[in-house]
């Protein structure tokens, strides 16, 4: 998948994209020659699924635990 492609799929910039590679957040692409890169769908599908499950386990609160004050 090309960086357009990538950024797409997550409503986000290249720019955004490009920044979560730096920091550790996204999947390294693959360098495929000169400057192109892209990235493996596979990679991107188990990304995505530890988003899910980090949000579903994050979220997965019993209310009555949380307590205002």
């Amino acid at each position: 998948m090309s960086v357009e492609q990538v950024a797409k799929r997550f409503s986000v910039s290249k720019d955004t994209i490009w920044r979560w590679k730096r920091n550790g957040e996204f999947p390294a692409p693959v360098k495929l020659g000169g400057t192109t890169t892209r990235w493996r769908l596979s990679d991107i599908e188990e990304y995505e699924s530890q988003l899910i499950c980090g949000f579903i386990t994050y979220f997965d609160i019993e209310p009555a635990s949380m307590t205002l004050h």
